[in-house]
């Protein structure tokens, strides 16, 4: 059967697709016109583009990619942070859970967890390349450390703040602890797991540029530490604009996959 749209909702809905396509055509005027005046004012002098660089120079330096082997650092980089990102989501959702399932262990655990959330990540670099070894191991190491204490404390004030009702309803239907986790709690707490994973794809790539900076032999961070050393500055630009561009992109996949998610939990309600 036919759904049946009334007047006022065919026009509400007609002024949110104008919004949006007004925003993203906002969007992309904002970008072309600061290209454009990067690219200008680098052409006029008025900035040093031995210094700033310049957007053709940017395409040169991509268009290079044979000559400085741009494909190769950025799926190096792509590569590590996929990796880092989901053992943080995965381990510390697991790591959510059982703290969750005891009370007790999440008491004891609260305060170091907390310590760990607050500590730079950084500063614990040299220990993981002495711990993980001087390679691609220690950098995902990096990236696990920054995303999985988020992840556990999102995932976890999530599970604890579920409704308490629906937990005593199951309760008084005779639910057992692992019926109430998997039919109440997670379910309920999906759309924290998409939010955890939003922060946690940004973070994950703020380690392994980190950990690149510090030890590693291919990736983005290590094509900006050897530019900045050898003043290639355009290399520096270019890999800044393609980790922009990268973490972008990654961003919007998690918000895809979040689309396909809720629109399949609302179909298995149905």
């Amino acid at each position: 059967m036919k759904e049946v749209i009334s007047a006022d909702r065919k026009e509400f809905l007609s002024k949110k697709k104008r919004r949006k396509r007004l925003i993203l055509l906002t969007q992309i005027f904002i970008l072309f016109a600061f290209i454009f005046l990067w690219e200008f004012l680098a052409n006029e002098k008025i900035l040093n583009e031995f210094i700033t660089s310049k957007p053709s120079r940017v395409v040169n330096t991509i268009l290079d990619f044979k000559t400085n082997h741009l494909f190769m650092h950025l799926w190096v980089t792509l590569y590590e942070t996929l990796i880092g990102f989901l053992l943080g989501t995965l381990i510390g959702t697991v790591i959510a859970s059982l703290l969750w399932w005891s009370p007790f262990a999440s008491r004891v655990f609260e305060p170091y967890l907390i310590v760990l959330h607050s500590l730079p990540k950084v500063a614990l670099g040299p220990i993981i390349i002495v711990w993980a070894g001087a390679g691609t191991n220690a950098i995902i190491v990096m990236a696990l450390a920054i995303s999985l204490i988020v992840t556990i404390l999102e995932m976890l004030n999530g599970f604890l703040a579920t409704d308490k009702n629906l937990i005593k309803l199951a309760h008084t239907f005779n639910a057992n602890k692992w019926q109430i986790f998997t039919k109440i709690v997670f379910p309920s707490n999906v759309s924290t797991l998409i939010n955890a994973m939003k922060v946690n794809i940004g973070l994950s790539l703020v380690g392994v540029i980190s950990g690149e900076f510090l030890v590693s032999k291919a990736g983005l961070g290590y094509l900006i530490v050897y530019g900045g050393q050898v003043f290639k500055l355009d290399l520096v630009m270019t890999s800044v604009i393609i980790l922009g561009i990268m973490a972008a992109l990654m961003y919007h996949a998690v918000v895809i996959l979040e689309k396909i998610i809720l629109r399949w939990m609302m179909k298995a309600e149905v």
